[in-house]
């Protein structure tokens, strides 16, 4: 539950819930996640929890834990649910899960196209680290990416 909004909650993902997030991934990224991407990550074991409004998936993140770092590789919101805050609720749990494994790090790479993605992450304490030359295809291309990293 959030206090946010007590209608909102969280659990763990399952393959299960593949579907609804391959109808959300295509319509909010350029080049989403494939279902093999989320499925591979599942059976790797790494830390993968959805947002829930009632029984509906909103929100999805994914994690991967390494020694005492933290990787959030993906933090998703279903664009209809942008821009109310649940971005910050998913990227708090995750913080909140990094640290119950001891994590003394976290570390997320962002398009710099992604403005309101960093100014996300910015407010919560993360700082750029790095920037990682054409890590992400582009339409054109490739697109750089920043390395931005939060102390635990």
């Amino acid at each position: 539950m959030s206090a946010l909004n007590p209608k909102y909650q969280f659990r763990p993902m399952t393959e299960a819930d593949l579907d609804a997030i391959m109808e959300i991934e295509p319509h909010i990224y350029s080049h989403p996640w494939s279902r093999g991407n989320f499925s591979d990550s599942l059976v790797s074991g790494y830390s993968a929890w959805v947002l829930l409004d009632g029984a509906k998936i909103i929100g999805y993140a994914l994690m991967m834990m390494v020694l005492d770092e933290a990787h959030l590789l993906n933090l998703s919101v279903a664009k209809t649910f942008q821009k109310q805050g649940l971005g910050r609720l998913l990227l708090e749990h995750m913080i909140a899960i990094a640290r119950k494994h001891d994590a003394a790090n976290m570390f997320l790479e962002v398009r710099p196209s992604n403005i309101s993605a960093i100014a996300l992450y910015e407010n919560i304490g993360f700082n750029e680290m790095a920037v990682r030359r054409g890590y992400y295809p582009a339409q054109n291309g490739r697109e750089d990416a920043v390395l931005m990293g939060l102390a635990l």
